[in-house]
């Protein structure tokens, strides 16, 4: 007969072993609602869109392109001041359209890094099981992207009214115009933030988007450029003009000339004028407002 074993005794818990029943305890703070929830993601968009809060590796293109917008402003200013001379050598609403290829760049670098990551790592449907609406997340990103390209825009207009004024130009004349240019950078950031973020979202993968963007910037500058030097040399001015509006900075360019007192940068130096100037408005405005309506569609299907 085989011997009777006796049951072994349970384990004790060692000396270090403790047992904590916390619990589930519900949220007893303050809820603050769709509009901070909007606001935070429109202020860390914003940062992001600069590399703050990121890696070192990621500030440095976004800086650096701050950095080349700028310093032409900083030498105009010098050699304003060194040479006293009467006025500046570029007009605050010409300035941006001389660094369009900087601002280019800028807007296909950070309009991917804004939404191809929620759309890659799919967590755009996160954002909507919370407070958080689809029109709260794209007016939040496009605010942010538009923010963004205005500081970009604005900073070296800032740098050539301060040396304007620190080289003792007319204030009445500087300040007119640094409105006026404030006016045109503030059109181009909405225009270039909305038509770069809706190509960015088609696309999951952020290099296929900064090149996208690019294509789409720099193509049709490029193409519109060409026909509106033909249109010149063959006397269809007219013709050049209606060219001018299927090209974003074309576009700005039409209606800063035609409303902001600027000089044009069209073959000729000569761009819409009131009356043609009123569909340059249209389109300019038509496209803002579409971006927003292709984003509101596009983030509806995604966060499904």
């Amino acid at each position: 007969m085989a011997a009777e074993q006796s049951p072994q005794a349970p384990a004790t818990p060692s000396g270090d072993t403790r047992i904590h029943n916390i619990g589930y305890r519900s949220y007893d703070g303050p809820r603050l609602g769709r509009s901070y929830a909007r606001m935070s993601l429109y202020s860390q968009s914003l940062r992001g869109a600069y590399g703050l809060g990121r890696s070192a590796k990621s500030k440095v293109l976004p800086m650096l392109l701050f950095v080349v917008m700028c310093v032409p402003a900083a030498i105009m200013v010098a050699v304003a001041v060194a040479t006293k001379a009467k006025e500046l050598p570029l007009d605050y609403t010409r300035y941006a359209i001389v660094m369009q290829a900087v601002i280019s760049l800028y807007v296909a670098s950070q309009a991917p890094q804004s939404v191809s990551r929620d759309l890659r790592f799919k967590t755009v449907p996160l954002y909507f099981s919370r407070p958080i609406e689809t029109g709260d997340y794209v007016r939040a990103k496009y605010a942010a992207l538009a923010s963004a390209l205005f500081i970009l825009t604005a900073a070296p207009l800032l740098v050539l009214y301060v040396g304007a004024l620190l080289a003792k130009l007319d204030f009445t004349d500087q300040t007119k115009g640094f409105a006026q240019g404030l006016v045109s950078v503030a059109l181009l950031s909405l225009l270039f933030a909305g038509i770069g973020l809706v190509i960015a979202s088609v696309t999951p993968r952020r290099g296929f988007g900064i090149a996208a963007v690019i294509a789409v910037l720099t193509i049709s500058y490029g193409a519109v450029s060409t026909l509106q030097a033909i249109a010149d040399v063959q006397g269809s001015g007219d013709v050049g003009i209606l060219i001018g509006l299927f090209s974003p900075i074309t576009l700005i360019d039409g209606v800063q000339s035609a409303y902001l007192g600027a000089s044009s940068a069209f073959p000729g130096g000569v761009g819409p004028d009131r009356t043609e100037g009123i569909l340059f408005v249209l389109v300019t405005l038509g496209l803002i407002v579409a971006s927003h309506a292709l984003l509101m569609r596009r983030y509806k299907k995604v966060g499904l």
